[in-house]
């Protein structure tokens, strides 16, 4: 792990309409690493995403959140964007009256780097969008309007890699994807990966979108915490045997913190 990672959660504790979702989160990734978030249903894995993105839901109520170097803590999600932060979501949502093609053309508008002049910008998106096989006919029509899961997860890695962010988190990129359509999602994480040398937080409880990337740490969190860090080799153990050891060990954690804070007031 480097010196300076590229992204650093420490101690976060987090809460939502005053009920604590995430305890003293600590998780570092280093530039051009592959990091998996893993956990059960409700373990606060998606939370913690979009807190790292500055969703206004969520109050960080200790610990702070550095990214390149900068405390983004207070920071709000276009100055993270633009920092190089990127987010996918595990359910895209869709913007009647916007083509996708003006929503993609505003989102690189301003981002040194990515700025490109009408026809420029649409043989690059439809370069990517053949990388991804993608009807180019989509570009036309309303941003997720009409689109199916597999096509709205399309479109977040068509994103991706206009973007090219300094860290992508992707939160739950195969939920109810096809085989096709995951199939595509890797290809696009992979030519993310290769493009840019980009860094990436994958949040799952599945282990199919796993099998065909370079996995650096593994992180697994039950609720709210982070339990277990390995390295990839955690993968096919959870493939085989869930999550059901580290749930038990966590209430095993939980009772004896509790026993002990007991004891102290006693």
């Amino acid at each position: 792990m480097s010196a300076n990672p590229l992204l650093s959660i420490e101690g976060l504790t987090a809460s939502v309409d005053e009920k604590t979702i995430l305890h003293n989160v600590n998780l570092n990734v280093a530039a051009g690493e592959t990091h998996v978030l893993m956990g059960p249903n409700g373990a606060g894995k998606s939370t913690l995403g979009h807190l790292v993105m500055g969703d206004p839901v969520y109050t960080v109520n200790d610990g702070r959140i550095v990214f390149d170097g900068q405390d983004i803590t207070g920071l709000t999600t276009d100055k993270r964007s633009r920092a190089g932060l990127f987010l996918s979501f595990q359910a895209p949502v869709e913007i009647p009256g916007v083509p996708l093609s003006s929503f993609l053309r505003a989102s690189i508008a301003g981002r040194p780097g990515l700025e490109m002049k009408g026809k420029e910008f649409r043989r690059r998106v439809k370069e990517l969008a053949a990388e991804l096989n993608m009807d180019t006919a989509y570009l036309n029509r309303e941003l997720g309007v009409g689109f199916s899961g597999g096509e709205k997860k399309k479109v977040e890695m068509l994103q991706l890699l206009l973007l090219q962010p300094k860290l992508a988190i992707l939160d739950e990129t195969d939920s109810g994807l096809d085989v096709d359509a995951l199939s595509t999602v890797s290809h696009g994480m992979d030519a993310y990966r290769k493009s840019c040398d980009g860094s990436m937080l994958i949040i799952t409880h599945n282990t199919r979108i796993l099998e065909h990337l370079d996995v650096d740490r593994v992180h697994v969190m039950v609720k709210g915490h982070i339990v277990r860090e390995d390295d990839a080799s955690l993968i096919p153990w959870i493939d085989k045997n869930g999550f059901e050891t580290f749930e038990r060990e966590a209430a095993e954690q939980r009772a004896q913190a509790e026993a002990a804070a007991a004891e102290q007031q006693a």
